[in-house]
C-alpha cells in the first residue's frame, strides 16, 4: 500500500512521495479501463473523463455515482452526466450509474489491462479530485494505492457488485432522482432586478388569473446554427447576439436577447399593453419591472436594461451546465454558445409562460427633477420551470 496525498500549504508532498492526480494520470497511462465509484462528482471532472476517452482510444469507462439518489444532484452536473452517458453509451466507451438503494459515500478506482485489475485507488478522493477547480482546490484528501492481487481482486469484486442492477441503474433510466436547481450568477450585481424574500412566489402564485400566454423561444437545432433560409436565428429572438455587431469594433453581448412574440399572441385578449410597465415576478424568485415594445407591441423586455432577461433566461440555462457563456461572440466561429433546441430539449422547456395576477404593486419613480410619481403597477408571473415540458 502506498499513501496518496494532496499536495496543498502548509502541507506540501515530500520528496518520494505521490499526489492523488500524478499516480491517478499514470495508472491512466497503463489502463484499457477505469471503474470508478464515488460519493460525488463535479462538472470538471466528467468532463474530463470524456476528454481522456477522446484522446485514448482504447480507454473504456464506468462510474458508479453514490450519493445523489437521495441528496439531489446539481442540474449543472445532472446535464453533463446525462450528455456524456449518452455518448458513451452510444459508442460502446462507457457508462455513468447512479446507486439507488442507499448512499453510497466510498472511493474506489479500479485500473484494468486487457481484463485484469492491476491496481486500484481507495480513500477520500472524490471524483472531483480529478478536476480541481474553486471549490475543491483548497481541500485535503487522502487515499492509498494498492497493486497487491488480492487487495485489487477484492476492490475491483466491490465495484462489480456495486455496478449490478440490485445496487445501480444506468442514469439514463433514472427518471425519479431529484435535481437541485443551481445558482443563477448572471445576475450577480445587476441594480434593476432584486431577490425576492421567502415564499413569495408562492404567495403571488396563489392570486394567478386566467390571463396566461406562452412564448415560444426561437432557436435553431445545433446542425441548423450556419443555415441562412429565412428563419434569422442570428437576427431576432435568443441568438440575436450573433447577428453582425452594432459596432465594428465591438460584438453584441452574449446575454442580449430579444423576445419577438408573434402577433397571433399579442393581438390576444388581455396581453400587456405597449409601454405600459408591469412588475414580473419570476419562478425563481426574482422582481423586476418589464414591458413591451415596438410595432405591435412585439418585444417583450425588463424597463431600463436590455440585458436583464438574456441574463435571467440564458443564466439558467448556463447554471444548468448546458451552454458556456461566450466572452465574444464574434470569435465564437462554432457557434458554441448559441441556443439550440436540443439544450431546450435536455432543460425541458422550450417556452417562457407569462401569466397575470389579481395583485397590483407600487411602483415609485424619481424623476430628474426631484418630483416623485407614484403608480400602482399589474403583477404578472414569469415562469422558465426546468422540466415543465418532460
Amino acid at each position: 500500500m502506498e499513501l496518496l496525498y494532496t499536495n496543498l500549504l502548509p502541507m506540501r508532498t515530500r520528496p518520494g512521495n505521490q499526489t492523488f492526480l500524478d499516480a491517478f494520470a499514470a495508472a491512466l497511462d497503463e489502463a484499457d479501463q477505469l471503474d470508478i465509484a464515488t460519493g460525488y462528482a463535479s462538472k470538471g471532472a466528467v468532463m474530463e473523463i470524456d476528454r481522456q476517452l477522446q484522446i485514448r482510444d482504447n480507454l473504456k469507462v464506468r462510474v458508479n455515482l453514490g450519493m445523489y439518489c437521495f441528496e439531489g444532484m446539481p442540474e449543472g452536473i445532472y446535464h453533463v452526466a446525462m450528455e456524456f452517458a449518452e455518448r458513451w453509451q452510444e459508442s460502446g466507451r462507457g457508462e455513468i450509474h447512479v446507486v439507488r438503494p442507499f448512499k453510497y459515500h466510498g472511493k474506489v478506482y479500479v485500473f484494468y489491462k486487457e481484463g485484469r485489475p492491476f491496481r486500484a485507488f481507495i480513500g477520500s478522493h472524490n471524483m472531483g479530485a480529478i478536476k480541481l477547480d474553486g471549490t475543491n482546490r483548497r481541500q485535503y484528501e487522502l487515499s492509498a494505492m494498492t497493486e497487491e492481487k488480492a487487495e485489487v481482486e477484492a476492490l475491483a469484486n466491490f465495484v462489480e457488485e456495486l455496478w449490478q442492477p440490485k445496487c445501480s441503474l444506468p442514469l439514463t433510466e433514472v427518471k425519479d432522482m431529484p435535481r437541485i436547481e443551481e445558482k443563477n450568477f448572471a445576475l450577480n450585481g445587476v441594480q434593476e432586478i432584486s431577490q425576492l424574500p421567502g415564499n413569495s412566489v408562492e404567495l403571488y402564485a396563489s392570486h394567478k388569473t386566467a390571463v396566461t400566454f406562452e412564448l415560444p423561444l426561437k432557436v435553431p437545432a445545433a446542425d441548423e446554427r450556419f443555415m441562412d433560409d429565412g428563419r434569422h436565428y442570428t437576427k431576432s429572438n435568443v441568438n440575436v447576439a450573433y447577428a453582425a455587431p452594432r459596432s465594428a469594433r465591438k460584438a453584441r453581448d452574449w446575454y442580449e436577447i430579444q423576445l419577438t412574440v408573434d402577433k397571433s399572441i399579442t393581438t390576444m385578449e388581455g396581453y400587456p399593453e405597449k409601454r405600459v410597465p408591469f412588475f414580473v415576478v419570476t419562478d425563481d424568485g426574482y422582481w423586476f419591472k418589464g414591458h413591451t415594445t415596438s410595432d405591435g407591441n412585439k418585444q417583450f423586455s425588463a424597463v431600463g436594461n436590455e440585458l436583464l432577461i438574456g441574463r435571467w433566461l440564458k443564466g439558467r440555462l448556463a447554471a444548468a451546465g448546458l451552454v458556456n457563456p461566450v466572452n465574444n461572440t464574434q470569435e465564437d466561429t462554432e457557434r458554441l454558445g448559441m441556443i439550440t433546441k436540443e439544450m431546450l430539449k435536455a432543460y425541458g422547456r422550450d417556452t417562457l409562460v407569462l401569466t397575470k395576477t389579481d395583485q397590483k404593486a407600487l411602483d415609485v419613480v424619481e424623476n430628474e427633477d426631484g418630483t416623485v410619481e407614484r403608480h400602482e403597477l399589474d403583477v404578472w408571473l414569469l415562469s422558465f420551470e426546468e422540466g415543465a415540458n418532460e
